[in-house]
């Protein structure tokens, strides 16, 4: 199992045990999960023994809707692919939790994995200068908006199909340029279900 924690940042586990049918991990191990648990170090390597679970919450529609899980996977890889294992990251996790609030909660659209791609820039300390962007003036202030404004805000932030494929583009080449590559799933993640 891999975690995300405000402390100790992402952080890889083993569940001795769990597959037995009278295990304590019964129905408290799946993905995007949000529990408090403890864990032994393992002195030789990163993966450490799962200890105790305790769910906070299960984020049922993730299960429902393959849109939203492919939202929610995309940007799990995004994070994976930004970040170290075993260093702080409150900002990085609240963001990520604030994320699946709003993608298992309905916000399961373009501009909320656009947003996330551009709030995670901010916290990695990547975020482009925008006076330089090859943006249109009203993509630019969306952009500024994605950036800087909280997620009830962005529900209500209408973008018209030219504005959200020249941010998508936009944010495609920049995080090309900064990271190498970006993680496969981000076309599924970024499509409009209807």
């Amino acid at each position: 199992m891999h975690w995300l924690t405000p402390d100790l940042g992402r952080v890889a586990t083993v569940a001795k045990g769990a597959r037995r049918p009278n295990s304590a991990f019964r129905g408290k191990l799946d993905l995007f999960y949000e529990a408090d648990f403890s864990f032994a170090r393992s002195r030789r390597s990163e993966l450490h023994t799962l200890r105790e679970v305790s769910l906070r919450h299960t984020y049922p529609r993730l299960r429902e809707d393959l849109h939203a899980l492919q939202q929610a996977a995309y940007c799990t890889v995004l994070l994976e692919q930004t970040t170290e294992t075993e260093t702080p990251l409150p900002a990085i996790h609240a963001l990520f939790q604030t994320l699946l609030t709003q993608v298992a909660g309905g916000a399961a659209e373009a501009r909320t994995v656009l947003a996330f791609e551009a709030k995670l820039l901010v916290e990695l300390g990547q975020q482009p200068e925008l006076d330089e962007a090859k943006l249109s003036p009203g993509s630019r202030q969306i952009y500024a908006r994605l950036e800087a404004e909280d997620w009830p805000l962005l529900a209500r932030l209408k973008l018209s199909a030219g504005q959200e494929a020249e941010l998508r583009q936009f944010l495609h080449g920049y995080l090309i340029y900064h990271l190498g590559k970006i993680p496969k799933g981000r076309g599924e993640a970024l499509t409009q279900t209807g």
